[in-house]
């Protein structure tokens, strides 16, 4: 049997499934009480609330580990059942249809693979060319093994129903654009003077745009005013223009601009055709700080450090991501909504 990394689940899915059901039941008992003062009772749930921002780096490198070690059984798994299907063992697989496809290294990939490592070796190419050429043929073979993991996996029923932690996240329904219905939420903790935040905005928009109703997005501010001096008063600007039913064009100008003073804001919304006085009013008023100041320490006790910070349906994503990083964790999402309500069905018709 190969140990080499590698992905149809047949009882993998079941049993997670199987797991995951029996974790949803866990998770419905009663609170339990942890401690008493003079009294007053409390309960697991205070504690968690607390400390769930705390405790949530841990909990994700505990998950890292378990979903390697799961990645590794269902490459294993899809790997052993392609060889089963030829009559082959995996190792004889691998060969026959990777490695004996990769070809040599040509003298331009040898000499780039050198230039690469030119920083840790001394000699020069010609004296160690030919030491080269085999390195260089095993890291093509291990790429084309892994390629061909992706196509097996691609090609058959796999669920993952393994899930990362998660974190209680609330939104405003106000600011929610898509769906407010959509079986995948993401809340979004953003700053509008951050770099980073404008950098992933037409990420979000292309997620958005390619899962239509399935996904929508909640928007919390969350101000970093110790670096960002502008950042406060455009998150109360954003709060301004949703008096007004605005609130996302605001937003999405606020995403291209440069300029955040209050004059700058008072322009933007002048050109979405709002209210002047109200807006002014309000911009001046400081209405909104205390609200903004909840966002931001709900943010903290959900373990939000910095900014953009993401919660898709409570699975944290931080920073400014790739569109593969969000797709992959929204298909995992929909998958297991998918697979839970088959699950149900089944549960349902069996207790009967």
């Amino acid at each position: 049997m190969s140990h080499f990394r590698v992905a149809p689940l047949l009882c993998i899915s079941a049993f997670f499934a199987a797991t995951t059901v029996a974790q949803n039941r866990e998770t419905s008992k009663p609170k339990q009480p942890v401690a008493t003062v003079d009294g007053q009772t409390i309960y697991d749930d205070d504690l968690a609330s607390s400390v769930q921002g705390q405790l949530l780096p841990l909990r994700n490198q505990e998950y890292e580990i378990n979903r390697k070690a799961l990645d590794n059984l269902i490459e294993q798994k899809l790997l052993e059942a392609a060889a089963k299907k030829k009559g082959l063992t995996t190792e004889k697989l691998l060969a026959q249809e990777v490695d004996s496809k990769v070809p040599d290294p040509s003298d331009a990939e040898l000499e780039g693979y050198y230039l690469g490592l030119k920083d840790k070796i001394s000699r020069p190419f010609a004296d160690i060319k030919t030491q080269l050429a085999p390195a260089l043929k095993n890291a093509k073979i291990q790429q084309a093994r892994q390629d061909y993991l992706k196509t097996l996996r691609a090609d058959s029923n796999v669920a993952v129903l393994l899930s990362a932690p998660r974190v209680e996240v609330g939104y405003d329904p106000a600011r929610v654009r898509g769906n407010p219905k959509a079986p995948v939420m993401i809340v979004e903790f953003s700053d509008y003077q951050c770099p980073y935040c404008h950098q992933v905005e037409p990420t979000v928009k292309e997620v958005l745009a390619k899962y239509g109703d399935k996904v929508s997005l909640a928007y919390r501010d969350y101000p970093l005013t110790a670096i960002h001096s502008q950042a406060e008063i455009a998150a109360e600007a954003s709060r301004c223009a949703l008096e007004q039913g605005r609130f996302w064009e605001y937003h999405d100008n606020l995403y291209t601009a440069s300029n955040l003073d209050k004059d700058a804001l008072i322009e933007y919304a002048r050109k979405l055709k709002l209210d002047n006085q109200q807006f002014g009013a309000c911009l001046t008023s400081g209405k909104y700080k205390a609200e903004i100041d909840k966002d931001l320490e709900e943010g903290r006790k959900a373990g939000v450090s910095g900014t953009p910070g993401f919660f898709i349906n409570g699975i944290v994503l931080s920073g400014s991501q790739p569109k593969g990083a969000f797709t992959r964790v929204i298909d995992e999402e929909l998958a297991r909504k998918a697979n839970h309500a088959t699950a149900s069905i089944r549960i349902s018709r069996a207790e009967r």
